[in-house]
């Protein structure tokens, strides 16, 4: 059972195990239970949410512009403060930018490989890539892998820090349950750059494409994602902790794959059309994306 899940069988209430020694026995650290995701203040966590609808809805719009819309008499704004919130949130303005930069030989970068091809069948392409998730007092960051012809969610993973260790689980945890990919699409960020990450998929022989720099619409299936998600779930709920937003994030998985019709699907569900099937409701499944967290850098 994935970490998070684990965390959720701990009660409080029992009265003949502690805190402690039910930790030890579901094989948890007991700071994983005692956890409360809180680093900036609350002015700042209130000026990154604002940040993260800004950006959904201007993604291009870089520190500059993002001050300017933000700024107001009551409340000045300054672009270090800016950059600095949005660095930590890994976000950064949608535009087309020449990259100078000559990577290290650890940080290879890939060629985007979609432009013109045809994705007609599942597992054919899939994409995965990390977002903000705010929260009442604190926030997380999910990372999740979705198949391009379906739309399915097959994997997702949450975590505080954003580290390479939690997208490497995701796109495993996909692999382990679905197979092997033909491609997989990423952004140029530095946990889709990492040794580690480029080793696991050479090692099962997919092929890398890479966005171009700045260019969301060449990843624009996870980023409509990501919109569906915040826009219908994580915006109209205040989670106060990671396992409730580990709850809410999972109801809403299985709502987006298995209820949500979608036109460009001609009004099928995203499980439907991966699995084969006219019939929504003729598959069904028990054990259903359970997700998995990362706390304190300990991966689950």
């Amino acid at each position: 059972m994935a970490k998070t899940g684990r965390l959720a069988l701990v009660n409080k209430a029992e009265k003949r195990l502690s805190i402690q020694r039910q930790c030890e026995l579901l094989d948890l650290p007991r700071s994983s239970y005692y956890y409360t995701p809180s680093e900036e203040t609350a002015e700042n966590l209130d000026l990154m949410d604002m940040i993260d609808k800004t950006h959904l809805k201007h993604p291009y719009y870089g520190v500059k512009r993002m001050r300017a819309e933000l700024s107001t008499p009551q409340r000045p704004l300054n672009e270090k403060r800016i950059r600095r919130l949005m660095r930590k949130m890994g976000l950064e303005a949608i535009y087309p930018k020449s990259n100078t930069s000559k990577p290290c030989k650890w940080n290879e970068k890939f060629p985007y490989l979609l432009r013109g091809v045809d994705i007609e069948r599942a597992n054919q392409v899939w994409s995965t890539d990390i977002t903000y998730i705010p929260m009442a007092r604190g926030f997380m960051y999910l990372c999740a892998v979705i198949d391009w012809q379906s739309r399915y969610i097959l994997s997702w993973t949450l975590s505080n820090t954003l580290t390479t260790d939690f997208c490497i689980e995701a796109v495993q945890q996909a692999i382990d349950r679905y197979g092997v990919p033909e491609i997989i699409n990423t952004d140029q960020g530095s946990q889709f750059t990492s040794e580690e990450y480029v080793t696991m998929v050479k090692g099962y022989g997919i092929r890398h494409s890479m966005d171009g720099k700045g260019r969301a619409t060449d990843n624009i299936a996870i980023e409509r994602f990501w919109r569906s998600l915040k826009y219908e779930n994580i915006y109209l709920y205040s989670y106060k902790s990671s396992l409730e937003l580990y709850t809410g994030i999972k109801e809403y998985m299985a709502f987006y794959n298995e209820e949500r019709k979608h036109q460009s699907l001609e009004e099928k569900t995203p499980k439907a059309v991966y699995m084969g099937l006219n019939d929504p409701t003729a598959f069904t499944t028990e054990n259903f994306l359970y997700g998995s967290s990362s706390f304190g850098g300990l991966t689950a």
